[in-house]
C-alpha cells in the first residue's frame, strides 16, 4: 500500500494529522469526547436555575418539566431519520453541523425573555443534540480496531454522565454569582471552541487514511459499497442488543431521574443536599460505565462474545445490589448496595455498543447506532422515569423504585438470546458485506468500460 508523503514538521505529528499517525485517533477520542460533555452540560444545566426560573416567572412544575422533556423527545424521535442522513451527507459535517445548533440554542436559552422563547431555544437543542451519540460513536470507532470499541464506547457514554453532573454543578454556581443567564452562555462558549477544534483538526480525508479496517467517510467507499439499511432490522442478534440495552437503560433512567427525590424525602434531606447526594450516584453511574467497557474489552480480547456474557453480569450485578439496596432501611449498608447497583447499571452499555458496531456495516454505522440511540429513549430513557411516577402515585416512590429492578431480568432474557444468535448474526452480516462489495465493483467495472 502507498502512503501520502508526510511533512516532516513536528506540527503534523503532534496534532496527528500525518498518514496512520499513533496520535490522531487519539485525538478524535478527545474532541468526540468532550464534544458529549458539551451536549451534556448544555442540556442539564437548565436543571439548576429551575428555582430561579420558577420564581422569576411564575412557573409551574409541569412547565419547568417540560423544557425538559422537550429536548429528549426531540432525540428519541429525530436520532435515527439524522443519522441516517449523516452517514449519506458526511459524519464530520454532522458533527460540526450538530454541535453549532446546539451551542446556538444555548445562548438562545441566555437569551429567553419568556416562557415560550425558552421552550423554543430548548427545542431547538434538542433537534441540534438528537444523532450526537451515533454520529460522533461512528467517528470515533472508525478509527480504532475492535477489541478497544467496548473501553472507548463506555468512556464516551460516561462523558454523558459527567457532563450531566458538571451541568448542575457549575450551572448552579455560575446562576449563584452571575446569573442564570450566563450558565447557559458559559456552556455554549465551551461547546463553540470544542468545534472549532474539531473542524480544524478532524475531516473525512484524514479519518479514510486512518480507518482501523475500512474507510468510514459519509460518501460509500468504492471497494466496499454501502450495505441497505433493511440489514439493521433484518438481523436477530442485533435486535435483540438494540432491545436488550434499551430495557437496561430504563434502571439507569430511573435513578438519573428520581434519586433525588428519593433522598429528600426518605432520607430527610434539603433539595440542594438530595441534589448533591444524587450527583454522587450520577458520578458512579459514569464511571462504572467507563471501566465496566474496559473490564468487557479484555474479557473478549480474544472472543468478541463474550462482550454478551459481561453485559449481561453488568446487569444481573445491579438487579441484585439495587433490589436488596431498595428493601433495606436507611444506612450504610442499604448506600452501599445502591451504590453498587448505580456503578454496574450502565456497565452494560460499552460492551452492547460494541456489539451493535460488530453486526454492522460500517458504511451505515452511525444508523446502526442511531438505531440504538432510538431504543435506548424509547425502552429506558424516556420510558423508566415516566412509569415510575405513575407507580409512585399508588405506591409512593420507594414502593415504585422496589419494582425498577426487575426491568433487568427483561433485559437480561433478550441478551441471553442475542448471544445465543450472535455467530448466526456475523454470518448474515458477512453476506451484507459481500453483497455490497460486489455492487461497488460491478458498478466500478462499468464505469470503466463506459465512454466518456
Amino acid at each position: 500500500m502507498e502512503l501520502e508523503p508526510q511533512e516532516s514538521t513536528p506540527s503534523r505529528e503532534v496534532l496527528g494529522t500525518g498518514a496512520h499517525s499513533k496520535v490522531f485517533p487519539w485525538v478524535v477520542f478527545t474532541l468526540i469526547f468532550g464534544l458529549m460533555m458539551s451536549d451534556y452540560m448544555s442540556r442539564q444545566v437548565l436543571s439548576s436555575v429551575f428555582p430561579v426560573l420558577k420564581a422569576e416567572w411564575d412557573l409551574s412544575d409541569s412547565q419547568l418539566a417540560a423544557l425538559t422533556s422537550v429536548v429528549a423527545l426531540m432525540v428519541g424521535v429525530l436520532a435515527l431519520p439524522m443519522s441516517l442522513l449523516a452517514d449519506r451527507w458526511g459524519r464530520v459535517r454532522s458533527v460540526v453541523l450538530m454541535a453549532v445548533l446546539w451551542s446556538v440554542a444555548t445562548i438562545l436559552c441566555a437569551a429567553a425573555g419568556n416562557y415560550s422563547q425558552l421552550l423554543g431555544a430548548r427545542f431547538l437543542l434538542g433537534f441540534g443534540e438528537a444523532a450526537y451519540a451515533s454520529v460522533g460513536m461512528a467517528v470515533m470507532l472508525g478509527v480504532f480496531a475492535p477489541r478497544l470499541h467496548a473501553s472507548l464506547s463506555g468512556a464516551i457514554l460516561g462523558a454523558a454522565f459527567f457532563g450531566s453532573v458538571v451541568g448542575v454543578a457549575l450551572g448552579g454556581v455560575l446562576a449563584d454569582r452571575l446569573g442564570w443567564r450566563a450558565a447557559f452562555l458559559v456552556m455554549a462558549a465551551f461547546g463553540l471552541c470544542l468545534i472549532i477544534l474539531f473542524r480544524v483538526l478532524v475531516n473525512e480525508q484524514r479519518l479514510a487514511r486512518h480507518a482501523a479496517d475500512r474507510p468510514i467517510s459519509g460518501a460509500p467507499a468504492s471497494g466496499y459499497g454501502r450495505a441497505p439499511i433493511s440489514s439493521l432490522l433484518t438481523n436477530a442478534s442485533l435486535t435483540c442488543a438494540y432491545v436488550g440495552a434499551g430495557i437496561q437503560f430504563f434502571v439507569s433512567g430511573v435513578l438519573l431521574a428520581w434519586l433525588p427525590s428519593y433522598f429528600n424525602r426518605y432520607h430527610d434531606m434539603a433539595a440542594t443536599d438530595a441534589g448533591l447526594a444524587a450527583s454522587v450516584f450520577v458520578l458512579l453511574i459514569g464511571a462504572g460505565t467507563v471501566l465496566c467497557g474496559v473490564a468487557a474489552d479484555r474479557f473478549g480480547r480474544r472472543r468478541p462474545e463474550r462482550r454478551w456474557s459481561a453485559a449481561i453480569a453488568f446487569a444481573g450485578i445491579a438487579m441484585a445490589s439495587l433490589m436488596v439496596g431498595f428493601q433495606l432501611a436507611n444506612g450504610p449498608v442499604q448506600m452501599v448496595l445502591i451504590g453498587v447497583g448505580a456503578f454496574f447499571c450502565s456497565g452494560f452499555s460499552g460492551a452492547t455498543t460494541a456489539v451493535v458496531a460488530s453486526l454492522s456495516h460500517p458504511s451505515i454505522r452511525a444508523s446502526a447506532l442511531g438505531v440504538g440511540v432510538l431504543a435506548n429513549n424509547v425502552f429506558g430513557l424516556a420510558l423508566g422515569p415516566f412509569v415510575v411516577g405513575l407507580l409512585s402515585d399508588r405506591l409512593g416512590l420507594l414502593g415504585a423504585l422496589q419494582w425498577v429492578p426487575l426491568a433487568s431480568v427483561v433485559s437480561i432474557v433478550v441478551l441471553g438470546l442475542g448471544m445465543k444468535l450472535y455467530p448466526a448474526g456475523l454470518r448474515q452480516l458477512a453476506l451484507v458485506e459481500s453483497k455490497a462489495s460486489g455492487e461497488a465493483s460491478s458498478v466500478g467495472a462499468d464505469t470503466l468500460v463506459s465512454p466518456g
